[in-house]
């Protein structure tokens, strides 16, 4: 399936791309090769493939849980000039 012209300018408006006229005919050409490779692809017979999120067969390694630093919030806050349960206070900025 090649793309026309009118195409790819569809494709520019909606990607917000401003192509040249020289543009466009290099655009047409290589879009179409890749929709081309692309229905070349959908062909393969896939019946008997599982699904796979990942090329690898690979377990994610996990570290303990574990809280590693002390809790200075309050030291922290002490500077700012509003503080309630541990929260900063901003003056509004939207009305």
């Amino acid at each position: 399936m090649s793309l026309d012209k009118e195409q790819v300018h569809h494709i520019a408006l909606l990607a917000r791309l401003k192509l040249s006229d020289a543009e466009y005919a290099e655009s047409v050409e290589k879009l179409s090769r890749i929709v081309d490779f692309v229905d070349q692809l959908s062909q393969a017979d896939t019946t008997g493939v599982v699904p796979m999120a990942h090329p690898l067969d690979a377990a994610q390694r996990l570290r303990p849980d574990v809280v590693t630093e002390t809790d200075n919030r309050d030291r922290y806050q002490e500077n700012a000039p509003a503080v309630v349960d541990g929260l900063y206070l901003v003056p509004k900025v939207i009305e």
